[in-house]
């Protein structure tokens, strides 16, 4: 439904979005195809019901493109005042002070966020209502470059590890140019310990192949080795949502897939844009891999053991 000053209202539950602009272009086209706020509203409409679930109860950092993915970009950690009161916020504490951070609960929010020009959300990995306790783990294969073969061998090896210490794990492209591999947890754990035992798991697997696996945290010292990164495990720290739209050209998408498609020569961190991702959600990649958070007293005890 469109309104005569080009205004868009856009149904989601028992709220009504207005979606300002709908025509304007936030992902430019060239090489690309071209999309529009209203392409991003429509994408998020149609992946609500796979996204919402890795989103309620978090608080989220949002990056923004008001000019779209060529113009300026800010993250924006604290919610502005002007935001619509049916917009769940929660205060969490930082250095000096408090954060109000947005938490994205229902579909209508999701579509706000969108007519914000929020075109990635980065999402904490714990709960607004435990935030020192994260319920996922995150580890990062970032590689050096843009090579995508690099990086499905790491998930292979990273994959192999953690069965080894029977800990599920469910991958996600990034949207960018690796891969998430993303453990659930109990929430019973703090950040210091998660990041103590990512950690030492990144190590054993870099110990084991240093010269295609590295921890080290400084460009210069990687050389063309794939980083396994663990810093996003840290209170405050965010990992893009899975679903979440990447500000590149084409419009790419985080999205989760299973470890069979690791095999998939089409594979790559961008095979998926707002165009094609809800296919891939439907297929239901991840298939309760994630329903049961673990412990990882167990996983430390078999993972000392392999380190002798």
């Amino acid at each position: 439904m469109s309104a005569g000053d080009g205004t868009r209202r856009v149904r989601a539950g028992r709220r009504t979005v207005e979606v300002h602009r709908p025509d304007k272009v936030l992902f430019p086209g060239g090489d690309a195809k071209e999309y529009t706020k209203g392409d991003l509203v429509n994408y998020h409409r149609a992946v609500a019901p796979f996204m919402l679930p890795h989103l309620r109860g978090r608080p989220l950092m949002l990056e923004r493109h008001p000019d779209g993915v060529d113009g300026p970009r800010f993250m924006q950690k604290n919610t502005p005042d002007h935001y619509p009161e049916w917009i769940r916020r929660v205060d969490l504490a930082k250095e000096g002070g408090t954060v109000r951070h947005t938490v994205c609960d229902d579909t209508a929010t999701l579509l706000y966020l969108a007519d914000q020009a929020s075109i990635t959300l980065h999402r904490w990995l714990s709960r607004a209502d435990s935030p020192d306790h994260p319920d996922r783990m995150v580890f990062d294969l970032d590689p050096a470059g843009d090579d995508f073969e690099a990086v499905r061998e790491a998930a292979r090896l990273l994959g192999e590890l953690l069965d080894e210490l029977v800990l599920p794990a469910a991958l996600m492209t990034t949207g960018s140019r690796g891969l998430h591999a993303i453990v659930p947890l109990n929430g019973r754990h703090d950040f210091d310990e998660v990041r103590a035992f990512a950690r030492d798991v990144a190590d054993t697997l870099a110990d084991a192949h240093p010269d295609r696996l590295t921890t080290a945290a400084r460009k210069k010292d990687r050389g063309d080795r794939l980083y396994l990164d663990i810093q996003r495990n840290a209170y405050a720290q965010t990992a893009v949502a899975p679903f979440t739209v990447r500000p590149r050209p084409g419009a790419p998408v985080a999205t989760p897939i299973t470890r069979e498609q690791l095999d998939d020569p089409e594979l790559n961190a961008r095979r998926w844009t707002i165009a094609d991702a809800v296919e891939q959600a439907r297929t239901n990649p991840w298939s309760g891999l994630l329903n049961r958070g673990r412990a990882l007293g167990p996983a430390r005890r078999r993972l000392n053991a392999l380190r002798g």
